[in-house]
């Protein structure tokens, strides 16, 4: 079985990177006595269709960037934690026996890999992680099976690889934005316990809703409304290129009718689209209600848009997420680091990983 450490811990030191739609982003963190501290981050935007639904169709450009992005930085650590979009892992909980031995446990792993993964299992990459004693029968284990296409973890590696660096864990989006959940869970009333809590991640070409229950994921959901329908908008309403208007909505000097013909209307089908997916999570669930939003990605920083959700989806507490709330910042601009946050929840919950226990 070839093992490429989707789950498994590791501890070198390492950077976190994320190969976004539209950027690479990239945070190095470091531990100072019990809490974590940002070292440095890096953010630069990617070529236009380098990334395509989370493919890398110009691994070239991607590379570059990533190089780039990593002398940016300023360090000298050459190991980096990427992930795979959820879209390209196949995910099963199983149960197994927890007197099993390793070998016994790989055995069975891959049996029941056969019956969830639509492909031969030579064209996977598998590994699995053993999460702990099922709550219902203590005699048997809880094991996550994770799974992805050899080409889809080839083509990551391989981009990181053209600019000298070393993928030494591929992880996959969900499970690091998880981890970063932990370091916001500060932000909210008593640490969030027994709350729900969604966090939404609206980049450039998609919006991804993922709601917890403490520690643990209860529901997810993709939607393909974001970012570049702003951008799409200004390009047809000013007529501009693509790029003319990314550089607009980013740096400003628009005419005055933007906000209330462009921006406003953009605002108010976004806050709609969220509030739909929390539509659908309360039809497909127990629950009628969630305590609080947590705004993430690009788009989470327009003026105005946490105001909009809430309006939209009647919960008052909404907000920017920030995976480094409680962290010392260093050297790090605090005013940037507050605008960036929200962009950087995978790539946190990437360098995370470097504190895993071996």
């Amino acid at each position: 079985m070839l093992n490429l450490d989707f789950l498994k811990p590791k501890a070198p030191p390492l950077v976190g990177v994320d190969i976004s739609s539209s950027a690479v982003k990239m945070v190095e963190l470091s531990l100072a006595g019990r809490n974590y501290s940002l070292d440095r981050y890096v953010i630069l935007p990617l070529p236009k269709d380098a990334v395509s639904d989370g493919n890398l169709t110009n691994i070239d450009a991607v590379a570059d960037t990533v190089k780039r992005a990593w002398q940016q930085l300023g360090t000298r650590v050459k190991h980096v934690a990427i992930a795979l979009p959820a879209a390209s892992v196949i995910t099963k909980k199983i149960l197994a026996p927890a007197q099993l031995s390793e070998r016994d446990l790989e055995y069975q792993v891959e049996t029941e890999a056969n019956q969830y993964i639509p492909f031969p299992l030579d064209e996977v990459n598998l590994d699995f992680q053993i999460l702990g004693p099922n709550p219902n029968t203590p005699e048997e284990n809880d094991v996550l099976i994770a799974a992805a296409k050899k080409d889809k973890v080839e083509e990551r590696v391989a981009a990181v690889e053209a600019a000298g660096l070393k993928a030494v864990v591929v992880d996959v989006e969900s499970y690091a934005a998880q981890a970063a959940f932990e370091l916001m869970r500060p932000q909210l009333p008593n640490n969030g316990e027994g709350q729900i809590v969604a966090v939404v991640d609206i980049g450039a070409t998609g919006m991804h809703m993922n709601i917890f229950k403490d520690s643990q994921s209860i529901y997810s959901r993709d939607q393909a409304y974001a970012g570049n329908q702003l951008t799409q908008e200004i390009q047809r309403k000013y007529n501009m290129s693509f790029e003319e208007a990314e550089l607009a909505k980013h740096q400003g000097g628009l005419p005055e009718n933007y906000e209330p013909d462009v921006l406003q209307p953009f605002m108010d089908t976004l806050a709609m689209e969220v509030g739909r997916s929390l539509q659908f999570f309360y039809t497909s669930s127990n629950y009628t209600t969630v305590d609080h939003i947590l705004l993430a990605g690009g788009c989470s920083v327009i003026h105005g848009l946490d105001e909009a959700v809430s309006s939209r989806t009647q919960v008052a507490s909404t907000m920017r997420a920030n995976p480094f709330f409680s962290m010392a910042t260093g050297k790090v601009r605090g005013k940037q680091i507050q605008l960036d946050a929200p962009s950087l929840l995978i790539a946190c919950g990437l360098a995370m990983r470097r504190f895993d226990p071996v």
